[in-house]
């Protein structure tokens, strides 16, 4: 997952408070695994806890072997906001570096040049766009679980 200045924003206000990426990261994968996934439609999904939602926005990626994507990171030297789905990892650092601790495999990328960020991961990459009170449909999903 990927975060826009928004939802950053609100991740802080709400779950993390502390702006350092590993912190905002870890409060957000301890809010997904407590919540339920509520498929909106085919690009738009929202994961509740009750209490808040999480909205997000599936991202178009490519299924790459490890060689693949290292290749397509090695000419980039600006530091990236990387996130490693699968081991749950996330820092700011160049991507090269980042791509060189991960396991062997095919994974999904998606690269964002414009905002440098970095997504890995055996899943889809989503885009959160916030994270706000949930609805009281929401909340009764959530209470049927």
């Amino acid at each position: 997952m990927l975060l826009t200045r928004h939802a950053r924003e609100r991740l802080v206000k709400r779950l993390a408070k502390r702006r350092r990426p590993e912190r905002m990261y870890s409060a957000l994968w301890d809010f997904l695994d407590r919540s339920q996934r509520i498929d909106v439609n085919e690009r738009v999904v929202i994961f509740t806890d009750g209490r808040r939602s999480l909205v997000c926005a599936r991202l178009e990626c490519e299924m790459l072997s490890l060689e693949e994507i290292r290749q397509r990171v090695s000419g980039i030297s600006e530091a990236y906001e990387c996130v490693f789905f699968d081991g749950r990892i996330a820092r700011h650092t160049v991507p090269r570096k980042f791509v060189e601790g991960l396991p062997d495999g095919r994974y999904c990328l998606y690269m964002n040049r414009e905002k440098k960020s970095l997504y890995i991961g055996s899943e889809e990459p989503m885009l959160v766009i916030t994270i706000r009170p949930a609805k009281q449909s929401e909340r009764e999903k959530a209470k049927r679980k």
